[in-house]
């Protein structure tokens, strides 16, 4: 399975801020956010764990974002965000089936 949308980074966010004055750049944190809530809608699961999370470049205000993800293996899913051709961070998610009552 592939799933992909596009963000465009609010430049006037809260968290820019404080993160960094002068150079804001988002939290890492918020990435993450976006994209456990964005997997959870996609795929009618609870995202769990990630794993292996990396950052390998900083978002500033404003930025369009492609946020990816891909089933690996059942129950697991890789995940990719970037702008443009910009790699901005990686990792991997664990998602469990909504369970109906």
């Amino acid at each position: 399975m592939l799933f992909e949308t596009t963000w465009v980074v609010d430049s006037h966010h809260p968290a820019f801020a404080g993160h960094f004055p002068g150079a804001p750049i988002l939290p890492g944190v918020l990435l993450l956010d976006a994209v456990l809530l964005w997997a959870e809608t996609v795929t009618d699961s609870v995202a769990g764990q990630i794993g292996n999370a990396k950052f390998l470049s900083p978002v500033q205000p404003g930025e369009l974002l492609t946020l990816a993800l891909v089933s690996t293996t059942p129950g697991s899913a890789r995940f990719d965000i970037a702008c443009g051709n910009r790699k901005v961070a990686t990792g991997q998610l664990s998602l469990t089936p909504h369970v109906q009552p």
